[in-house]
């Protein structure tokens, strides 16, 4: 019992390295490798690698010496607030294009919310990496 307690006490625990910000960062900034370093310590829900962050774009205030979480980083929008897009609208072998004007920012991948200009609907799509706006209908599997 006192090998076992002993051996205990001789294991340190082993920590990750955790990537923050070497520096405060504004939003929208994005992150070069001047702007982040890695520190020893295991933060559940955060960067644990240079390579993950450099060339994303900040999406909120990152402020020195704290982690970088997943949701504070994100692609570089390529998509501006009130940015007119085409809008295509997929099912199947129909494709639709409208024009729509872009109701928040995003980059490629993210869901952003658009309104139809003809129609003045507002509905949520997938930004693509030539700047349109992908909506398609769910796919329902056959019986």
């Amino acid at each position: 019992m006192i090998r076992i307690l002993a051996l205990l006490a001789m294991i340190t625990p082993a920590f990750a390295d955790t990537v923050t910000p070497t520096r405060t960062i504004r939003s929208k900034a994005i992150l070069g490798p001047g702007d982040v370093t890695l520190v020893t310590g295991d933060t559940p829900g955060t960067y644990v690698a240079l390579e993950e962050v450099i060339g994303q774009e900040a999406r909120v205030v990152l402020y020195a010496g704290r982690p970088i979480r997943i949701e504070d980083i994100g692609p570089p929008a390529i998509i501006e607030r009130n940015q007119i897009v085409t809008l295509f609208y997929i099912s199947g072998a129909l494709i639709i294009a409208a024009e729509a004007r872009s109701l928040s920012r995003g980059g490629v991948g993210d869901a952003i919310r658009v309104m139809n200009l003809s129609s003045r609907s507002t509905i949520t799509g997938i930004v693509r990496a030539d700047g349109s706006v992908t909506v398609s209908t769910p796919q329902i599997p056959s019986m």
